[in-house]
């Protein structure tokens, strides 16, 4: 195998209409991850990253499969010296992970009754660091996700 898999599922009491909401509206990305994004959406478009302060902007940031309430995969965002300084990340840390391959996430949505079964896969670069980093963040923000959909609001910020 020539990457590094982040797979994690969890059932979400939603329909699978609010979780592609909560995975693409701005609004909603905010409030679960301090994160917001622009985009149409559509395979093939650019995916604007704003975290921290910076905007993330790269003709490699694109939105790579979109089938609304069921698939959506993009590629992983591009590390700025703005969004390590937003974020408290050393330029040292930035810069390795820059350096790495591109990563890749998908997000399948699968109805299960009253709920949504979410599985979440990102590819990672095998010799790089994103993987350690990104394996610890996931968990608390599908986490945070899943409290929104089902209570309202999302976990206290970290």
């Amino acid at each position: 195998m020539d990457s590094r898999t982040f797979l994690y599922t969890t059932y979400i009491a939603t329909t699978p209409e609010r979780l592609w909401q909560a995975l693409t509206e701005p609004a909603l990305t905010e409030r679960y991850w301090g994160v917001s994004f622009e985009s149409d959406w559509t395979e093939g478009s650019p995916l604007v990253w704003k975290q921290g302060g910076a905007t993330m902007a790269d003709p490699e940031q694109v939105v790579l499969s979109s089938d609304p309430y069921r698939q959506l995969a993009y590629t992983w965002h591009s590390f700025t010296q703005a969004w390590a300084k937003g974020v408290g990340l050393s330029e040292d840390v930035r810069a390795e992970i820059a350096a790495e391959r591109r990563s890749a996430v998908t997000f399948d949505l699968e109805p299960q009754g009253s709920q949504v079964k979410l599985t979440v896969t990102h590819d990672f670069d095998p010799a790089g660091a994103l993987h350690a980093m990104c394996s610890q963040g996931w968990p608390p923000i599908l986490s945070s996700l899943k409290t929104l959909l089902e209570t309202g609001e999302p976990l206290p910020a970290r």
